[in-house]
Formats: C-alpha cells, structure tokens, sequence
C-alpha cells in the first residue's frame, strides 16, 4: 500500500495536477477517509490530493499547499483515468 502511494504522489507532483480523494481510495483499495492516514502529515508534496466538491486539500493551511496547487483547473476525477497515467 505505502508503494501504491509514493507512486501516485511522485506522478501527482511530477504532473503539478490535483486527484480526488475517492480516486486514491478507488487505487488503493480502500476508502476515502483512510487516505489521510496514508498520506501522512500535511505537506505541499501531498496537497495535490483534494476534496471532490471543493477542489482543495482537506483541512490544511495555506503553508502545507504546493505553491502551483492552483496552477490549473484540472482536477484527476476518474480511477480509470489515473490507473492508466501510471500505467498500473
């Protein structure tokens, strides 16, 4: 599982592009509140995954976002999306 997450948050911060929770639960197998814990502390390298409806890392302070967090609109909403990206 801790693999399967580095993966994604190389590719989300190689790409500067914001995923939704619920896509990162969908790859790992799990449920989009367990995807915190598996991101560990709030950081910029791990602000790239967000909150579908707002479009913004959860609960996190202006200084945990990457600075190009808002760099485009575009936000990874579909698992089959992200799985072909990196390939898995």
């Amino acid at each position: 599982m801790e693999e399967k997450i580095q993966i994604i948050i190389e590719y989300l911060n190689k790409v500067k592009t914001r995923c939704t929770y619920g896509v990162v639960a969908e790859i790992l197998g799990g449920n989009s509140q367990s995807v915190g814990l598996h991101l560990g502390e709030r950081r910029p390298e791990v602000s790239w995954v967000v909150n579908a409806n707002t479009g913004e890392p959860t609960d996190y302070k202006d200084s945990e976002k990457h600075p190009e967090l808002y760099r485009t609109d575009r936000i990874i909403k579909s698992a089959e999306v992200l799985r072909r990206n990196l390939g898995v």
